[in-house]
Formats: C-alpha cells, structure tokens, sequence
C-alpha cells in the first residue's frame, strides 16, 4: 500500500493505491510521501480539476464496498461535471430507497473522483456530506463545478497547486 499527502483547497487529502489501483481519498493530515506513478498522476488530475481545467477523472480504481454500495458509486460516476441528482433519483434509478444512497454515500471511499458531493437531498437541498469540512466542503465543490444550488450562498474558488516532493 502506498499513500501520498496532497494539499487541496479543501484541506490535505491523503491518497491510497494498492497493486497500482486508486483504493482511497481521505481528509487527513497525516503526511506520507509514497510517490508512484499513479498517486502521482492522481495528485495532477485532482490540481487540474481544483483549477477548473479537468472535468472527468481517468484513474484506475478499486471501491470496496457491498455490491449495492458498488452500483451506488457507480451511479455516482454517471453523473455529469456541474450537474446532480437527488438521492430520490438515484434510489429510483437502482430500484432502491434514498436513505440507502445516502448510506453508501457516506461511506464512498473515494470522495471528489467518485463524485458523490454531486447527490443532493430533495428539492435540492445540500444534504449530507462526510468529507473534511461537511457540507461547506460539498458546496465548494459544486460551486467549483458551476452548480447553481437555489440555498446557497456563493463561494470563494482559491487556486491551489499540489506540490509533488522530489
């Protein structure tokens, strides 16, 4: 397992891979300086998507997770960069209740690239979100993203370079 510590606009994210797979995003201020081709590729794709150049990640990953949380995530991903659904639609899309998406939301190892601040609860209401920072952290990254949300106040986007170690 290798793990490398990236500053974000958002706080320091600590990114896991395993046998050369993306296997988890988390706030933490733990610093670790594992750097392999694919964290290190992780840490450029998520500078380009916190400056407004990267909509779609293509990164290798492994979620583990029951196999609904799996096709809740995977719903996740379908959704398009600035756009969301309601953790209502999601449950209607997998035949399913919205509470359970809220459950495998909060549980998404992989938060940002697995775009799960993009579920809403209904009538477009911020809902939950458990990375670092809660919902002001969910309405940061919508509001990177261009979502127009009718219950929040716009917010500040600060530009943030992740600085690779030699």
């Amino acid at each position: 397992m290798a793990q490398l510590s990236v500053p974000s606009p958002l706080g320091t994210l600590l990114l896991t891979a395993d046998d050369d797979v993306l296997t988890a995003v988390a706030w933490s201020d733990a610093r670790r300086a594992d750097e392999t081709p694919l964290l290190r590729e992780t840490a450029h794709q998520l500078d380009a998507y916190f400056a407004g150049k990267l909509r779609d990640f293509e990164l290798p990953m492994r979620l583990a997770g029951s196999n609904f949380q799996r096709s809740v995530w995977q719903a996740m991903c379908r959704i398009p960069y600035g756009e969301t659904r309601s953790y209502g639609e999601v449950a209607a899309e997998l035949g399913s209740a919205a509470r359970a998406v809220g459950g495998a939301c909060g549980r998404n190892p992989i938060p940002i690239i697995v775009p799960c601040h993009r579920i809403l609860a209904a009538a477009s209401a911020i809902g939950g979100y458990s990375g670092g920072g809660g919902t002001h952290s969910k309405r940061f990254l919508l509001a990177l993203e261009g979502t127009k949300l009718p219950d929040a106040a716009p917010l500040p986007l600060f530009e943030t370079r992740i600085a690779l170690t030699a």
